[in-house]
């Protein structure tokens, strides 16, 4: 593997390292085999080391509380401009009702309901243009 040669009190040695695996090596000095143990200087690493402390939590703190909320909001999936908006604030619609119509990419579209529920506050008008994303309107 590797060869050094040192002087200890002015004797000369050859030392051929053969192996070295973790703190044991294997080397050979002047032709005699030897097995060492290396006591290695511990690194402190300049990056300091993250511990997070264990959180400690009761049965009744770690079961998932479902929170409903009061309102949905009703997305835009596609950008394009509003055609038609078929309800108003407080109808009252049932899930699969056409809500809104609207063209993205040179193609009429249709936004329905997803829920049943109330219409709470609509957002957008006839001609108003919509990215992806956007807020159309709320259901509660």
């Amino acid at each position: 593997m590797k060869s050094f040669e040192f002087t200890i009190s002015g004797n000369r040695y050859e030392v051929e390292l053969k192996k070295f695996e973790e703190n044991i090596a294997e080397v050979e000095v002047n032709g005699t085999p030897y097995i060492i143990e290396v006591h290695r200087e511990l690194k402190i690493p300049k990056t300091p080391k993250l511990v997070r402390s264990e959180v400690i939590t009761t049965r009744a703190e770690s079961k998932i509380k479902k929170t409903i909320a009061p309102v949905y909001n009703i997305l835009s999936p596609l950008p394009g401009i509003v055609l038609q908006v078929f309800v108003k604030e407080n109808d009252s619609v049932k899930k699969g009702e056409k809500l809104v119509t609207y063209e993205a990419m040179k193609m009429e579209n249709v936004v329905l309901a997803d829920k049943d529920g109330v219409i709470k506050n609509i957002r957008v008008t006839a001609g108003q243009s919509i990215l992806q994303g956007d807020v159309l309107m709320e259901i509660a």
